[in-house]
């Protein structure tokens, strides 16, 4: 398991640094840099090349390529991700302020998902091809193609013509400060993004259960009498829920950077908001270490993930 965790790790600092790499090329390949889009329209004297020039200069971006990638790499082995050029804040400081955020909205979704998926995924296996089963992988197929951002408009609408909520966009409450003006705020995106997220752990869960609930254990806990409910919680479930396990994992590894839309359609200064921002306004320093901190999330959560399912499941053993 040591020897595991230890060529796990090394290979998702190689994945950093891999993502490091493409992120720093790909944002410098769209045109035009901050300079260009904000200093230069900020000159009383109009757009000029000289101020072009000393707006790249006071940035660095008159730098060959080559030594600003090695500027980036250095600082990034220090854990040093630069000054925001919009702010001119550590990207550390954004995604502090950021975070909290994102964390808000992506537990909500997460606790709406799960809530909803599990129960619904377990239903559907045990009521397989009865109307019950017909109806809710009928409600999953429409939560996997509904866009999240048509379910939350559809909700904007009805919210409006009925005036139920009193959503403050402005105030930008957090959950510890205002929870009922920060849940009414967060109550559209969170309901919208869960009802996404709801259609493939619970189609997972249910294929999984299903085959589970035909192996020869399963029958014989049914042929010693044991309650049908005892047999699907105890035995059941518990092997069904492994693959799920990294399905979930990933689900919420990946919210953080996944609710551009979300958090543009309300005004949530989130991290996808931010990641959003930062790639309309080349604001290189702060998009590099928005996908690098995700990056490490995700691959990190992923290995953590892994390590979990070895001990669950005593069949899985990682070498």
């Amino acid at each position: 398991m040591g020897q595991y965790a230890l060529r796990r790790i090394i290979l998702n600092f190689f994945v950093l640094w891999l993502v490091a790499t493409m992120v720093f090329v790909s944002i410098r390949v769209l045109p035009g840099n901050y300079a260009t889009q904000q200093f230069a329209s900020m000159s009383l004297g109009g757009v000029t090349p000289e101020s072009i020039a000393r707006a790249e200069e006071i940035l660095g971006l008159d730098k060959p390529v080559t030594e600003q990638y090695v500027e980036f790499m250095t600082d990034l082995i220090t854990l040093d991700l630069g000054e925001s050029f919009r702010t001119h804040n550590s990207v550390w400081s954004e995604v502090g302020s950021a975070l909290p955020y994102s964390l808000e909205l992506g537990f909500l979704v997460v606790l709406v998902g799960f809530s909803v998926a599990i129960p619904v995924g377990v239903i559907s296996a045990v009521k397989q091809d009865k109307p019950a089963d017909y109806l809710l992988r009928g409600i999953a197929i429409t939560a996997l193609a509904a866009p999240v951002f048509w379910t939350a408009s559809i909700a904007v609408i009805f919210v409006l013509k009925w005036d139920l909520l009193a959503i403050d966009v402005t105030g930008q409450p957090h959950l510890w400060t205002d929870p009922w003006g920060a849940l009414q705020w967060y109550l559209i995106p969170m309901l919208a993004g869960g009802f996404a997220s709801t259609a493939n752990v619970m189609r997972l869960l249910r294929s999984e259960l299903l085959e589970v609930l035909r192996q020869d254990y399963v029958r014989t806990a049914r042929a010693k009498g044991l309650a049908e409910r005892s047999v699907i919680i105890r035995h059941a479930m518990r092997n069904a829920f492994l693959p799920v396990i990294t399905v979930m994992g990933l689900t919420v590894a990946t919210l953080i950077s996944s609710q551009i839309v979300l958090e543009s359609m309300f005004n949530i200064p989130g991290v996808g908001r931010e990641l959003f921002q930062s790639i309309f306004l080349r604001d290189y320093p702060l998009f590099q270490g928005l996908v690098i901190i995700t990056t490490f999330v995700i691959v990190f959560t992923n290995l953590a993930v892994d390590i979990l399912y070895g001990f669950l499941d005593p069949r899985i053993r990682l070498s």
